[in-house]
């Protein structure tokens, strides 16, 4: 391009000095060609010269620019190397920094790991803290826990410091026998304050009550409570030996208030009954019917066994004696089965042996349904009883289930209960049936022994007449 432009500069210089020279020219016509010519040459050198002061100067700058070209190369190039340096470089430090971020997430994912883990272990001993007796002498302590349940708050070795130092608290306290002064509510419902004897958590005594009053701990409120509990006769007296000082015994609930709070719950037997519906009621009719029956059958057995012997025997001593107004005057007005076997004995003394059995056995024969009167009857009972309580468990089921069919089966309390009072019927059947299955047994036992009373006696006054009628 400076080639170009220095050869259009020779050419328009010429052309240009000649259109001066002839600008010049025409006003002076009339002077000097050769000064007019010098004058011409002259500014041609000027020009010349110029252009030789331009070449240079294109010429340096030339030089500059190519100079300045190659540093700027040389630069680039120099660039290009460091870019490509700093793209490695960037290339590492992006490797180090998803290996960074990568170890970065686990270290979080672990931290946040080992922060709930610590919460939970936080919220298991909080949960214990707030079950055990002992809050009630420190309702406060389980506070300070409350911290490590914050999301934003990250727990340290303070807080593992503190739930070790409550963790051991407590465990020294469940193995201790300690009297402290706390408050609890009586069966009036009043606050009271005085000395409470704590054996581990497994008992709770409130020591000067006017009796040893057993307390129940209520983990919601951090309180004591009397509670009415009926204990059997050696746990009050063990109890109270214990309190006294006179022994190291003492009733113990090893589930913690699981114990008493049962025998605050539980029924009796009565209630049991009430609970039952209403099949429970003919089945307490049948235990009725079958106690009377029961009482009637052994008074009425026992009379009939003791005159057997006693009857027997007389009548067996006046006939031998031949004497038959006797035996008639001591049978004269009575009705029950042995005097009427021996009234018809009597009667066919003057028959053969064979026909005088034969009536004897007749005789015993008759008597034998009134032996065993209303004795099939309580056999019935004693099948019936059971199957009334299964009819009332059946139905009972059938409640529930609607139930269930109703409500689901979100509270489990609520299909226990029914199928509680729907055993009840069969608890209560079994324990009627049962007794009257041994009561008609030993019932039946008696009539079978009066009845082989019987034909023993006869057989010997069958002897007898014979022997006199011999």
């Amino acid at each position: 391009m400076n080639i170009a432009i220095k050869r259009l500069i020779l050419f328009v210089a010429p052309l240009m000095a000649l259109l001066m020279v002839m600008s010049v020219a025409q006003p002076l016509w009339a002077a000097d060609i050769r000064a007019a010519y010098q004058q011409l040459q002259e500014q041609l050198n000027e020009q010349q010269q110029r252009q030789q002061q331009t070449a240079r100067t294109i010429a340096d700058e030339r030089r500059d620019l190519k100079q300045e070209l190659s540093a700027k190369q040389r630069a680039v190039r120099q660039l290009k190397q460091r870019i490509a340096t700093t793209e490695r470089t960037l290339a590492k430090a992006e490797k180090a920094l998803s290996a960074l971020q990568a170890r970065q997430s686990r270290d979080h994912e672990a931290m946040n790991n080992l922060a709930a883990a610590v919460r939970v272990a936080a919220k298991q001993l909080q949960e214990r803290l707030d079950a055990s007796c002992f809050s009630a002498l420190q309702p406060q302590r389980a506070r300070a826990l409350n911290k490590i349940f914050n999301k934003h708050y990250f727990p340290g070795l303070n807080d593992f410091d503190t739930m070790k130092r409550l963790y051991l608290e407590d465990m020294t306290q469940s193995s201790q026998v300690q009297l402290a002064q706390t408050q609890f509510t009586a069966l009036s419902g009043i606050q009271e304050t005085g000395p409470v004897l704590l054996v581990g958590p497994f008992l709770a005594v409130a020591a000067e009550h006017e009796c040893p009053a057993l307390l129940h701990y209520h983990p919601a409120s951090h309180e004591f409570s009397i509670i009415n509990a009926s204990l059997s006769w050696t746990q009050r007296k063990l109890l109270n030996v214990y309190l006294a000082g006179k022994s190291d015994l003492a009733p113990l609930d090893l589930k913690a208030g699981a114990g008493l709070a049962q025998l605050t719950e539980k029924k009796t037997f009565w209630q049991r009954i009430k609970g039952g519906g209403v099949l429970v009621w003919p089945i307490l009719l049948l235990a009725v019917i079958a106690v009377l029956i029961s009482i009637e059958r052994a008074l009425f057995l026992k009379k009939v066994h003791d005159n057997t012997d006693r009857t027997m025997n007389q009548v067996n001593e006046y006939a031998e004696q031949d004497d038959w107004e006797a035996c008639q005057k001591l049978i004269e007005g009575r009705s029950t089965p042995v005097y009427n076997v021996v009234r018809a004995g009597i009667s066919a003394r003057h028959e053969e042996r064979e026909i005088l059995e034969s009536i004897l056995q007749e005789a015993i024969l008759k008597e034998l349904p009134r032996l065993e009167r209303a004795l099939p009857l309580l056999n019935i009972m004693a099948a019936i009883a059971p199957l009334l309580g299964l009819l009332g468990t059946v139905t009972g089921m059938i409640s529930t289930f609607e139930i269930i069919n109703i409500y689901g089966t979100g509270d489990p309390r609520m299909m226990s209960g029914g199928i509680s009072v729907a055993l009840v019927t069969t608890m209560l059947g079994l324990v009627v049936a049962i007794p009257i299955m041994l009561l008609h047994t030993f019932l039946n036992r008696q009539v079978e022994h009066i009845i082989g009373d019987m034909e023993e006696k006869s057989v010997a006054l069958t002897n007898i007449i014979s022997r006199c009628q011999g």
